[in-house]
């Protein structure tokens, strides 16, 4: 197969079966669709090249800068097809989570503008966070920059509703799936597939997945997180469902163990969400019993060697190094049902009169911007590194932590809690329900 470009290699990937006895489905078949197999890596190479090709002869003649809010898989195929056409990308973001994307970015020439923000993802109802800001200025650019806008530009959606959708049904025989189940991040793959998916049979079921509220899986949102997405709308899904962490790397696990599927986590996240939901109608199909059978398609959005670090820290032993004490993976429902998570006006009331040490958990950027006043910064990896060593405060010093919106600060709390701290609270809804309450906060 020849190419005379590399971009003519974006597409076109493989639909492979997954051997029933490693899923289980007696009455389904499931196939994986290799996003993975794109050119630079990703499900993302797609929605790059159809948003940047049409601007790029333009931008090359007038100077501009391919700019993108993106810390993944988008800015990563951007970076490529950006230096591959003789132009600089610039990566737009409140906050880097993956090392390895960071640094595969740097090494393809690209630069990275961490934000004050303080969220870690775009939200367009912060008005006043930078990453807001700067995507209104892009949004209404003088002309510098290339800004391809993955959130709300129509033709990430497109890339998949006329290629990713299209190529399903033809390696399908000309025929769509009875279920099609994709992550669900800027909402553009789930989107543009299921599109041509329904216009081919209109009794397509299709699932969306969120990453569980306070987990963090790569390319996916939470489900508060997706209504923020420009291309997100409800009504593409027949079911939402959360996936954990936990369970994205169990999924991973199958694919790269049992399929040979070199897929990352998000495509983890994919295959366990999509046998969890298909096993009841599995059952369905067998209680039924006219013989009939089923056909779902899931996709596997990247590759594993991206994401070492990310297993390293959630689970060591899979890397056969020990199990870290103390780890926010370990904290259990329990633990954090029993954590006292205080509002804003009980929070504000108790550091009045017993002022306890606030912990703020954001990134840097984020704290210097705005901040409670008294409060101090521990970037939540080092706290986490803190606490494997036992408990950073006296367990009768209070104590009360706060992150972006009160997730990652209750798990905290369950931990320092579980080493016997006495008064130990979270802050519910974070730093975006201090703000949005209009308590005062101040600037470094």
């Amino acid at each position: 197969m020849r190419y005379e470009h590399i971009t003519d290699a974006i597409g076109d990937t493989p639909l492979v079966r997954i051997a029933p006895e490693v899923h289980g489905l007696r009455h389904i078949d499931l196939y994986a669709k290799l996003e993975m197999l794109n050119p630079f890596g990703s499900v993302k190479d797609r929605a790059a090249w159809r948003m940047a090709r049409p601007h790029l002869e333009d931008a090359r003649r007038h100077g501009r800068t391919v700019v993108e809010l993106s810390s993944g898989n988008t800015a990563k195929a951007l970076a490529v097809i950006a230096g591959v056409h003789g132009l600089p990308f610039r990566s737009v973001t409140n906050r880097m989570k993956v090392p390895e994307i960071k640094d595969l970015l740097l090494l393809l020439g690209a630069e990275i503008e961490e934000l004050p923000g303080q969220a870690e993802c775009l939200d367009p109802t912060a008005t006043e966070d930078p990453l807001t800001r700067i995507h209104r200025m892009l949004t209404e650019d003088d002309g510098r920059y290339l800004h391809t806008d993955q959130y709300y530009n129509p033709a990430n959606a497109e890339a998949h509703a006329s290629g990713t959708g299209p190529e399903i049904i033809k390696d399908l025989g000309g025929t769509a799936p009875d279920w099609f189940v994709a992550c669900v991040g800027t909402a553009g793959s789930s989107t543009g597939a299921a599109r041509a998916l329904r216009a081919h049979d209109p009794d397509i079921r299709v699932v969306g997945l969120v990453a569980q509220k306070g987990d963090f899986v790569p390319g996916i949102r939470d489900i508060d997180e997706v209504h923020e997405v420009g291309l997100f709308d409800p009504e593409t899904y027949d079911a939402l469902e959360a996936v954990s962490a936990d369970e994205a790397i169990d999924g991973m696990l199958t694919l790269v163990r049992r399929c040979g599927i070199l897929g990352g986590p998000t495509g983890g996240a994919a295959y366990f969400g999509a046998v969890r939901h298909l096993r009841e109608r599995d059952a369905e199909l067998a209680r039924a019993g006219d013989g009939r059978r089923g056909t779902a398609v899931f996709i596997v959005c990247d590759r594993v060697e991206s994401y070492m670090s990310y297993v390293r820290q959630r689970r060591p032993e899979l890397l056969r190094r020990p199990p870290r004490p103390n780890s926010p993976a370990t904290v259990t429902p329990r633990e954090l049902a029993e954590v006292r998570s205080v509002g804003v006006e009980e929070a504000r009331a108790w550091i009045a009169a017993e002022r306890p040490l606030v912990v703020d958990l954001r990134g840097s950027f984020a704290f210097e911007a705005l901040h409670i006043e008294g409060s101090v910064n521990i970037v939540d990896e080092l706290f986490e590194e803190l606490l494997h060593g036992g408990p950073p405060f006296g367990r009768s010093q209070p104590v009360l932590l706060v992150c972006p919106v009160g997730e990652k600060s209750a798990t905290y709390a369950a931990l320092l809690a579980r080493m016997g701290h006495r008064d130990v609270r979270s802050l519910a809804g974070g730093v975006i329900a201090w703000r949005d309450a209009g308590a005062p906060m101040v600037r470094d």
